[in-house]
């Protein structure tokens, strides 16, 4: 069969350096457009061709499922001489599923290929689990997800039959069942999730204006959480009851704060911030009707007015009357399913940041008990009992999640030193594709691997690390010599894919951020387009220039596939995406942090406007997930920063950067305008031209042709 082709002379220096680098330990930091995973392959073809290393000794981590067929794809094409697999590959006639069996086909024909371990970090402990995990965990195990799998791979084949959604909510459902937990959920979705209570009190455009936005059990809304916690205490009683009825004694109309028709009683809430109740205690005196007034103060101690609502309404009830309510998830919750699945779904995402930081969960819940926000305290004393239900339910039922696999298979290393042996000896070359992605899990898993003498290959930008919602931790890419000793940092700073303005552009942006590893990256391509900067004075001015550009470089050749438009947020696509539509033109449109790894002939990107809902967007995620990782501000802008360098540095030939007039991004004030053009419609002045007569200077008319006063004609 056919064997790799090593040629070293198709690589610059640093490339070259990296390929044949004997150190034992090795990072490869690669700028934008440097040919990374060109570097990494052809590093594996050298290891195999002129190393001679068995291809069973050599791993490829990478981390979704595409760039382990596209490094596959890559291999494949080098061994193949006729150049048939490349075609078929370009084949648009062909489907995914056609193209997907030519590649195991082919993968199995060249036995050097077949012998590699290229898996992602799932994958590959998926593998190790079903193997030799049967001392850690049921090697008969299925994988739990957030959603039904339809790629058609090994992890697919056992997927479990509900995913993390379904059984968390089932789990929430059943601990329902407990009626004091019921009650407290619905009080916190009423509170924090529908009237967002923790949001008002700074935000007087929420503020209804009949000034009631608590909600109660029951769905009244109230005036103040005093009020709330009455008639919440009425609800918990099956104690009917009006709020605010209006009553006629004797002289004037007025709402007292509830009546009581059962205990013909009234109640009267009086707080700080209440009027005097002096002319209404008279009319009640009047009416010979029975008023009891509560206070404020003994709000500060719910045990308390819990025991004074007891005192002064049980007593005045019927002997027979209803003590206690039989309460259902289905009854109390219709109404609020969507809302309970948003609570659902904070649960999903603190499970698995509890996972990646691998942090305990009583200490988790020991945190959220101190925060002196009641918001978090109490969305913590309700997930936690769920997350803990959760975790055991997926143990019952042998399920594993994406991040199980890595922490399970990294429990058996550190457990079974026998079998963490066995793969310590069979790896001695050791490949990682975009480190920058790597988090806590992923990296121990990695140190698990190595010994001394195995060889650590990473290939990563920390100037594209992007990922830090989902966990990824740049400090491993950053300070890459602390994490692992004796080693080395190559840096490869030849740009291949974008011209010297766009790589000079992306140049000056990353430079404002401070925590990053300092190296130059330069282009190779030459090209007289400056980037373009277009300042619309409206959305549908930005839209119609775009779609100009759009026109213009179909008719000079460009297809739809050379064209990419980019964004932060879906939502910024929305309006141009219904206009290329009705004009039938078919754009390729992405999220930027689904475009990594994409580059096309020419980029726009749109909404780089300042402030809510632009670019950059800081998203200073909720509180409630500071409690188990705080945030940093400064960081937060730094991943934007390397998200707007992500974007710029997919443009091969040409970049459109779409802002509004007067509300730029600052991130534009960052490219210097050597690199820049910058165009828009100007604003029409608002001073008219006032048109006079040229011999005696009276003031005329737009239409005159000859001075009414004087007789001269007229000159424009």
């Amino acid at each position: 069969m056919n064997q790799p082709k090593t040629d070293l002379s198709n690589l610059n220096d640093g490339q070259q350096e990296a390929v044949i680098s004997e150190d034992a330990r090795i990072l490869v930091l690669a700028g934008a457009g440097s040919g990374k995973t060109k570097t990494l392959l052809q590093k594996l073809i050298y290891l195999i061709e002129k190393k001679e290393i068995s291809p069973s000794s050599i791993l490829a981590i990478t981390f979704t499922k595409n760039t382990t067929n596209e490094m596959i794809d890559r291999l494949i094409i080098s061994a193949d001489t006729t150049g048939q697999y490349e075609t078929m590959l370009f084949d648009k006639q062909l489907s995914k599923a056609d193209k997907d069996k030519e590649r195991i086909y082919n993968q199995k024909k060249y036995k050097w290929i077949d012998g590699l371990t290229i898996r992602t970090f799932h994958s590959f402990c998926y593998g190790i689990l079903r193997s030799y995990g049967v001392n850690e965990f049921d090697n008969k195990f299925r994988i739990i997800g957030n959603e039904k799998r339809d790629e058609e791979d090994e992890l697919s084949k056992n997927v479990a039959p509900e995913t993390v959604f379904e059984v968390v909510h089932k789990l929430l459902i059943e601990q329902c069942e407990d009626t004091i937990f019921l009650l407290q959920l619905k009080r916190y979705i009423l509170d924090y999730i529908i009237d967002k209570i923790h949001l008002k009190k700074n935000d007087k455009n929420i503020i209804p204006k009949d000034g009631k936005y608590f909600t109660t059990l029951d769905g009244t809304k109230v005036r103040s959480k005093s009020e709330q916690f009455i008639a919440d205490w009425f609800y918990r009683h099956s104690i009917k009851y009006e709020y605010e009825p209006l009553l006629n004694i004797k002289d004037f109309s007025f709402r007292p704060d509830f009546y009581i028709p059962e205990a013909n009683l009234y109640i009267e809430h009086v707080s700080d911030k209440s009027y005097s109740t002096k002319d209404k205690e008279e009319q009640f005196v009047k009416g010979n009707l029975l008023l009891v007034k509560t206070f404020e103060s003994m709000t500060r101690d719910s045990a308390l007015f819990n025991h004074t609502l007891d005192k002064i309404v049980k007593n005045r009830l019927p002997a027979n009357y209803l003590k206690t309510v039989s309460l259902t998830y289905k009854e109390e919750f219709n109404g609020y399913h969507e809302d309970v699945k948003d609570f659902v779904a904070q649960i999903m995402r603190i499970t698995d940041m509890i996972k990646v930081e691998n942090i305990d969960l009583k200490l988790v819940l020991e945190n959220a008990r101190k925060d002196q926000h009641e918001r978090v305290r109490n969305f913590y004393e309700l997930a936690i009992p769920i997350v803990q239900k959760y975790i055991h339910y997926c143990t019952d039922k042998s399920y594993l999640d994406f991040n199980d696999l890595i922490s399970r298979t990294t429990s058996l290393f550190q457990n079974h030193e026998d079998i963490a042996n066995k793969y310590k000896s069979k790896y001695q070359y050791i490949l990682v594709d975009e480190f920058q992605d790597v988090n806590n899990l992923q990296v121990e898993l990695i140190k698990l691997l190595l010994k001394e003498q195995t060889q650590l290959f990473c290939v990563g930008d920390d100037w594209q690390s992007i990922y830090g919602f989902r966990g990824s931790n740049v400090s491993y890419i950053v300070d890459f010599e602390s994490h692992f000793a004796n080693s080395k940092v190559i840096k490869l700073s030849l740009n291949y894919r974008s011209t010297q303005n766009i790589v000079g552009a992306s140049n000056e942006v990353i430079k404002h951020n401070k925590f990053k590893v300092e190296k130059e990256i330069f282009s190779s391509k030459r090209s007289e387009h400056k980037i373009v900067i277009y300042s619309g004075n409206s959305e549908d001015e930005n839209i119609q220039f775009c779609f100009n550009k759009v026109q213009e470089l179909l008719e000079e050749g460009l297809t739809n596939d050379d064209i990419l438009f980019l964004y932060r947020r879906s939502k910024m696509y929305s309006p141009f995406f219904y206009r290329f539509k009705n004009e039938n033109v078919k754009v390729q449109a992405k999220t930027i942090h689904g475009a990594k790894g994409l580059e096309a002939k020419v980029v726009f990107i749109i909404g780089l406007t300042q402030g809510n809902g632009g670019f950059p967007d800081i998203w200073l995620e909720d509180r409630i997930f500071q409690v188990i990782k705080k945030a940093n501000h400064d960081l937060l802008m730094e991943e934007e920063r390397r998200l707007f360098y992500v974007a710029i540095t997919r443009a091969k030939d040409k970049l459109f950067l779409i802002t509004e007039k007067g509300n730029e991004s600052s991130f534009l004030k960052e490219i210097p305008e050597i690199f820049t053009v910058k165009t828009s419609i100007p604003i029409k002045s608002v001073v008219e031209k006032v048109i006079t007569c040229p011999k005696c200077f009276s003031q005329l008319e737009k239409l005159f042709v000859f001075c009414p006063y004087c007789g001269q004609k007229a000159t424009e």
